[in-house]
């Protein structure tokens, strides 16, 4: 099973850590230590896929609308999803999540 980070996954993550930065806010440290991953490419252990795919389910709420495109402010809740891989984390999380659970 692959379990290597797809491109735009890696990319959500390293925007998030950028706008982290930049703002000074969004994410816990745990969020940020999981971007520092997702963002320097690789593969996950079976147990960091399942852990990045049960974050999402609880965000889902997180104000994600709210992305600083628009010259505002980006929301905490949208730079932490972003730390997470984005939308596009959270499908790939879950599909290989779904896998892993076929597997046992």
């Amino acid at each position: 099973m692959d379990l290597g980070i797809p491109k735009k996954v890696q990319e959500n993550a390293a925007l998030g850590l950028r706008l982290r930065d930049e703002h000074g806010f969004g994410g816990t440290e745990v969020g940020e230590h999981m971007a520092e991953k997702l963002a320097a490419g690789g593969e996950l252990s079976p147990e960091e896929v399942r852990h990045v795919a049960h974050y999402f389910p609880r965000h889902a709420h997180d104000n994600l609308d709210q992305t600083g495109e628009d010259g505002g402010k980006p929301s905490r809740g949208y730079i932490a999803w972003l730390l997470w891989g984005g939308d596009e984390g959270r499908a790939w999380s879950e599909k290989l999540t779904q896998e892993l659970d076929k597997e046992n």
